[in-house]
Parts: C-alpha cells; structure tokens; sequence
C-alpha cells in the first residue's frame, strides 16, 4: 500500500495549532485595497481559527 500524500494546497494554507485547532489566513487582503479602511487591512492580517463545521474536512486533507 503506498503512503498517504497531504494535499500541497491545503498545506499551504492552513497550519495545525498545537492544541489541534486548524489555523487560517484572511480572505479579501490580495488586492482593491485602496477603498478598504485601515483598520480593516490590519484586522484582516490576523490569522484565525477555522470553524468547527469545517475542522474535520481539512483536518483529513492535512493527513500525511
């Protein structure tokens, strides 16, 4: 049986904390932000913690 490969696009976008939660990066940052207000871009630089809804799909992606 060969090994099992982790998806390469979801390990480049989400990380596992060291409690197990499923980190992620804000959408909306890559371009158009001249109409976006500061506080906005600085909110949107913080990375955050993936719904439970959605912890279980990319946690199996993320299996190597």
């Amino acid at each position: 049986m060969p090994k099992m490969k982790s998806k390469s696009s979801a390990r480049k976008r989400f990380k596992l904390t060291a409690k197990g939660k499923v980190r992620r990066f804000r959408a909306f940052k890559s371009h158009i932000l001249t109409k976006k207000h500061p506080k906005r871009k600085r909110r949107l630089r913080q990375a955050t913690t993936l719904s439970k809804a959605d912890e279980g799909r990319i946690k199996r992606l993320l299996q190597a």
